[in-house]
């Protein structure tokens, strides 16, 4: 799995019998991330530029399969299938597609393993939003029949799976997770991420901007409903900052943007959550964590280690369950979470 954060690979080997027994990431080369950072806006050439990163795209998933695999003394030949989620660089379900970036063809090649790949389109073409897809995942990993739970991953983008109790399985985008949090911080500090949310920590939430960015029409939307760098990148936050803030104090209402979207988002769709359970990079901000729970004062806010399994390794999981489900001919979407027309079988085979 990589995902909208563009920081790397992750990559899991799971069964359904053992769990995950290994876990391995590795950061994509900078020259490939400001590529593919680049194909999320339209651009020159942008046919064989894309042809170019599906390949190197593919190279870095297959070199992180390969050392996963060593480091745990399996062979390729052990290996059902895995499930390769590819780099999305457009997300466009209202038109009618989603791109993620994977020669799959090629990365079974290098790796002797049967890929399934191309896990979102099915879902789109059937009317669907493509995303997200790890909510019935969640439910296996994360449902209780005592408590109305919600599961958050903060990736490059926020989205919830609302786990009820007694009734049907949810889901849907929130907003921006770590995105704009990483784009400002890089344009105006240099590294990629703010570690801990320390420097959001130093500045103040900004009123007037906060009210300005909430009008964003998406936070009305009703669900299902997803969203991507199509609308909130660079190009989206220099259209909102008008004025001359102080960088911190911009981080600080970006932090508060993402608390309050997600938190708006579960009190209007689940407001009997007795838990929030977070998983991915944005589960080591600390900041971030820490609005969630003002946002949140009657539930318990928590990391996705605290019930059994390690905040990067939750995405990377749910695609190897995705794939087991396609192995199974079973369908992989839920319809009331993506609004497709029906259950669907989901992704593509490469065989190795």
């Amino acid at each position: 799995m990589s995902g909208t954060s563009l920081d790397g690979v992750d990559a899991v080997l799971w069964s359904p019998n053992s769990g995950v027994t290994a876990h391995r990431f590795e950061a994509f080369d900078p020259a490939l991330q400001s590529q593919l950072l680049r194909l999320n806006q339209s651009g020159p050439d942008e046919l064989h530029q894309a042809a170019l990163a599906a390949n190197a795209v593919a190279r870095a998933y297959a070199q992180v399969l390969r050392t996963l695999l060593e480091e745990a003394g399996a062979r390729p030949q052990d290996v059902s299938a895995a499930g390769a989620h590819g780099q999305t660089v457009r997300h466009r379900p209202e038109l009618g597609f989603t791109v993620q970036l994977l020669n799959a063809a090629l990365l079974a090649e290098l790796t002797g393993v049967d890929i399934v790949a191309d896990l979102r389109s099915r879902d789109v073409a059937a009317g669907g939003q493509g995303a997200p897809l790890v909510p019935a995942f969640h439910r296996a990993v994360f449902g209780r029949p005592d408590a109305d739970i919600a599961v958050l991953n903060i990736g490059g983008m926020a989205n919830l799976s609302l786990l009820p109790a007694q009734g049907p399985t949810g889901g849907f985008d929130t907003g921006p997770g770590n995105v704009l949090l990483d784009t400002w911080h890089r344009h105006h500090q240099g590294p990629a991420f703010d570690a801990g949310g320390c420097w959001a920590a130093t500045g103040r939430v900004l009123p007037d901007l906060l009210a300005r960015w909430q009008s964003e029409p998406f936070f009305s939307l009703p669900p299902p409903r997803s969203t991507g760098r199509d609308l909130f990148d660079w190009t989206w936050l220099q259209q909102q900052v008008l004025r001359s803030f102080s960088p911190a104090d911009v981080q600080a209402t970006l932090a508060e943007l993402t608390a309050w979207s997600i938190a708006d988002a579960l009190n209007r769709a689940q407001p009997a959550t007795n838990e929030l359970i977070v998983c991915g990079g944005g589960a080591f901000n600390l900041d971030l964590l820490h609005r969630l729970q003002r946002h949140l004062p009657q539930l318990q806010v928590v990391t996705s280690d605290r019930r059994g399994l390690p905040p990067m390794q939750v995405e990377a999981t749910a695609f190897a369950w995705l794939a087991a489900r396609f192995t199974a001919r079973e369908p992989g979407n839920l319809v009331c979470v993506t609004g497709a027309q029906g259950p669907r079988i989901l992704g593509a085979l490469y065989p190795a």
